[in-house]
């Protein structure tokens, strides 16, 4: 039991570290708030749009950065609830801790015109899309 690690269990209560008829593995809270934070990411005509379920966050919570011009960063932290002394914690399934997502955005995007809003727990990113220009066509007529 000494050699399994610390990785596996619940974090709150250590006497118990890991239930080999149990495939419900924990990872360390840093970990787990990470890993459970998704995120959609599509593409419009006119913008790149970005989801992500953040449940239970205030905004004030959340950070939206742009990096080197060119690199979104979606990042911010769950807390732990209060833990008192006379709780007794039957199953710690809700992640906690430091989350952080990176996309590399494309060449094509407005920077200056990005906007984050966030609603019923989910943040959305709106990054729009420069406008092409195609170019006019003129049909020539042929003679003959």
């Amino acid at each position: 039991m000494a050699m399994i690690p610390s990785l596996f269990g619940n974090q709150r209560n250590n006497s118990l570290l890991f239930d080999p008829f149990s495939f419900d593995f924990r990872f360390p809270e840093e970990t787990s708030a990470l890993v459970n934070t998704r995120v959609d990411w599509k593409e419009t005509p006119e913008a790149h749009v970005f989801k992500a379920d953040l449940p239970g966050m205030k905004k004030e919570e959340v950070k939206v950065e742009i990096e080197d011009g060119k690199v979104l960063q979606i990042s911010g932290e769950r807390n732990v609830d209060k833990e008192e002394k006379s709780d007794t914690w039957h199953r710690v399934e809700r992640s906690s801790g430091k989350f952080s997502r990176w996309f590399r955005l494309p060449e094509n995007v407005k920077m200056d015109q990005i906007k984050a809003s966030m609603d019923d727990g989910v943040l959305t990113v709106t990054v729009p899309k420069l406008e092409i220009n195609k170019p006019h066509v003129k049909s020539i007529e042929i003679s003959g």
